[in-house]
């Protein structure tokens, strides 16, 4: 009897505006496979922390609340991976989750060591069965450190900032290009510095600089790297 093949798990690891989001979903697509978006798990639990009134700045007491609101988690992925919509407690948030106060809450609660404990075994439990296309910031390097391929997708500071600063002009939200370059530098730092888990290409990971490419040449980069199948 022959040994069972695994099944092909592609992790997308980078910043944050390399367009790990948009890159997972086309290559979901292009490949017929699952997509997972682990960011958005990150944003439900720092959206729940926002409505419980818990800020950026936690104590010891607002970090186990946190804690407690990442193990009670009940959130899942509707719809296909170019329209998918997240449900927390059977409430669509899709469009809650982008909001700039729950982006910089999901930074704060990401950098918990309790919280990214529990979104990791939630993760790989959804991965393991199906396999498929992960994104994420520590996807390929605590993950899934075994998976069939690993991206590190990164781009340009500036080429970054501007893509969240349209991301949140096409939404209708008034945002300075000046505030919104200073968060993600903030941001970067939070996410680089963190001593869990922090930010970095995985090893063996290759990596792609999108700050020049189109969405489809990145995708057409990321799918050409896929190992060929038996």
């Amino acid at each position: 009897m022959g040994v069972a093949q695994r099944p092909v798990l592609i992790a997308i690891d980078g910043p944050a505006g390399a367009g790990k989001s948009a890159t997972a979903r086309e290559v979901a697509v292009r490949l017929g496979l699952p997509y997972l978006d682990t960011g958005a798990m990150y944003r439900a639990v720092a959206l729940l922390a926002a409505r419980a009134g818990l800020g950026a700045e936690l104590d010891a007491a607002g970090r186990e609340a946190v804690v407690e609101l990442a193990r009670r988690l009940d959130v899942r992925f509707l719809g296909d991976p170019r329209n998918l919509r997240v449900a927390v407690e059977g409430e669509d948030v899709t469009g809650a989750l982008r909001a700039p106060e729950v982006s910089r809450m999901a930074s704060v609660v990401s950098a918990i060591p309790e919280v990214r404990r529990e979104m990791v075994r939630r993760q790989r439990e959804l991965a393991a069965l199906a396999g498929g296309v992960v994104e994420g910031r520590d996807i390929g390097t605590v993950v899934f450190p075994d998976a069939t391929l690993k991206v590190f997708l990164t781009a340009a500071p500036e080429v970054r900032a501007q893509r969240r600063f349209d991301e949140l002009n096409a939404r209708g939200v008034v945002a300075r290009w000046e505030s919104v370059a200073a968060e993600q530098r903030e941001r970067d730092l939070r996410d680089s510095t963190r001593p869990d888990s922090p930010l970095k290409p995985a090893d063996g990971a290759v990596i792609v600089d999108s700050s020049r490419l189109s969405l489809a040449e990145v995708v057409d980069a990321v799918v050409a790297l896929l190992p060929p199948t038996p």
